[in-house]
């Protein structure tokens, strides 16, 4: 293991587990800094591409990007979790949300207009300076002291419109800044309105500019409670129909659906749709702070490959420039063969095409430079970034692993995602194998009158059935008999092959249970254990 993850690893031993992110975002830094920026200095990698990273950029919080059509509930959905207003924040059915709004915690309560924001070096934004006032005067940073924001930062983003005119009307490339979060960002959700499926020319191109970071992005399909379950099934079809055109990946991408705000749904006959929906959602968003650092070496070894294509095209421009006359031609006919010259560098070097930036935004690039300036190809600088992804990146894993597994798990807390994790209306309380774990009574004894029925047309034994009577009766559940082995090992309390009558209502009531769609649990909760059996069970206990 190398000097500073040995100087780090000893620090965190000393100061314990709050010092291990800091631990994997120094080795990072470190990093970036000796490796791969100078790669990028040397060939112009931040003109092409995206600016140097900061130290901002490592010590950031994680941070998600809310983008939709304007009107499709993004700043509703960010006071859903936060459960409170937020500075700038403004809701309505028109377009309201003109700026990117950056939320994020703050000991008191205040706003900072973006020319203000982008010379703060203990922000990331300082970067987004370049894209002018048009932007930066559309740009804030919303702070407030809320626990959600302790974990997480979000950004919101002005709602996308359809047209020419609002696009030219924005004074700056939202596309290209959208790319800039999108780098940045641990999660891109993109929100639809169940109502308004219709993907615009812009936002056709907003989801084009995430090219490449499509591990990040989930689909969010809001107001999901205003259509019935017909309508809903055909409202999710039309938009993986849609989405298929525009994000070219051979995954699906994962969709949840439900009405994210604070009101009484409209329709509930898909209310326990959207609780697990809503669960898996807030699952994913809680697991950010404990990605964090993964995300930020994954983000790192991308830029790292693009800055070492980045390096060959540009050398080899440079290599086929002449040295006196005809410079202009060639640089045309460069620009034009440079298709033809990424498969002969994909041969040459054995580089994934997919590693390659995207030619035809290289070629408008390219157009503003003079070849003869850029610098001929510097092998010390391209085995750096080699022996970075060969050996460093393997050990930076491990260190990230073992701080995993040292530190208390990492989840946001506060808002939203405290109002389902405790009490009766976390998800899945009181049903499936869950049911009846605040009642006094068996919660099998309701039907067990109905049980008892058939287990007596089963020839019971001294009370009890055997197996292989058991089996014809648990096998008409049509359950295979995986699940039904798992039911018969869970039913069968004193282990004795055979089924008493509590046990068979028992095994009844668990296949009830999967038939339902809930998962069987991994061994018997105490209010299920039949009441005779509570207490051989408790002395072998």
């Amino acid at each position: 293991m190398f000097s500073w993850m040995g100087r780090q690893a000893g620090g965190r031993e000393r100061a314990g587990g709050a010092d291990a992110v800091q631990t994997v975002t120094g080795g990072l830094r470190s990093l970036y800094q000796r490796k791969v920026l100078p790669l990028e200095e040397a060939y112009r990698f931040h003109e092409f591409h995206s600016p140097a990273l900061e130290d901002a950029d490592f010590d950031n919080k994680p941070m998600i990007l809310l983008v939709g059509q304007y009107s499709t509930g993004k700043t509703t959905f960010i006071r859903y979790l936060l459960e409170q207003d937020f500075p700038g924040m403004r809701i309505g059915p028109e377009p309201t949300t003109d700026s990117f709004i950056a939320v994020m915690y703050g000991e008191s309560e205040g706003s900072t207009p973006g020319n203000a924001l982008v010379v703060d070096p203990k922000k990331p934004f300082r970067k987004l300076s370049r894209f002018g006032n048009a932007f930066l005067n559309r740009f804030m940073c919303s702070q407030l002291p809320n626990q959600v924001l302790k974990s997480i930062s979000i950004i919101d983003s002005p709602g996308i419109l359809s047209g020419e005119k609002q696009r030219i009307s924005r004074g700056y490339d939202f596309c290209q800044v959208l790319q800039w979060f999108a780098e940045r960002v641990d999660r891109i959700i993109l929100l639809f309105d169940a109502h308004k499926l219709d993907i615009s020319d812009e936002f056709s191109e907003a989801i084009k500019a995430f090219r490449g970071q499509d591990d990040k992005i989930r689909v969010v399909l809001n107001k999901a409670d205003q259509v019935d379950t017909q309508q809903l099934m055909r409202v999710y079809g039309a938009l993986m129909w849609s989405l298929g055109k525009v994000i070219n990946t051979p995954e699906v991408l994962r969709v949840y659906i439900g009405s994210f705000w604070a009101q009484p749904l409209q329709n509930t006959d898909n209310r326990r749709l959207f609780e697990a929906e809503a669960q898996d959602l807030f699952r994913d968003i809680q697991s950010l702070p404990q990605k964090a650092a993964v995300r930020k070496l994954n983000d790192l070894i991308k830029r790292a490959r693009l800055a070492k294509v980045h390096a060959y095209i540009i050398s080899y421009l440079k290599k086929e420039m002449p040295s006196v006359f005809g410079k202009e031609n060639k640089k045309r006919e460069l620009i034009s063969r440079l298709p033809e010259i990424y498969i002969q560098l994909q041969r040459e070097y054995q580089i994934s095409a997919g590693d390659f930036p995207e030619v035809k935004t290289m070629q408008e690039q390219l157009e503003n430079y003079d070849f003869t300036k850029f610098h001929s190809l510097k092998p010390k600088l391209i085995e750096a970034v080699d022996n970075m992804l060969g050996s460093k990146i393997a050990s930076l894993m491990n260190l990230i692993s073992q701080e995993e597994t040292s530190m208390p798990t990492q989840l946001v807390q506060g808002g939203a995602f405290d109002g389902t994790s405790e009490g009766p209306f976390n998800q899945g309380y009181g049903e499936g194998a869950k049911e009846g774990a605040d009642e006094e009574e068996w919660v099998v004894a309701k039907d067990k009158p109905v049980y008892d029925e058939l287990f007596y047309t089963l020839s019971p034994i001294n009370g009890k059935i055997t197996g292989v009577n058991a089996k014809k009766e648990m096998v008409t559940s049509k359950l295979p008999n995986s699940v039904l082995g798992k039911i018969w090992k869970l039913a069968d309390c004193d282990c004795d092959g055979m089924l008493d009558d509590e046990e068979f209502a028992l095994a009844k009531h668990l296949i009830r249970i999967k038939l339902d769609g809930y998962e069987l649990p991994s061994s018997l909760p105490s209010h299920l254990v039949p009441p005779s059996h509570r207490k051989s069970l408790q002395k072998a206990d």
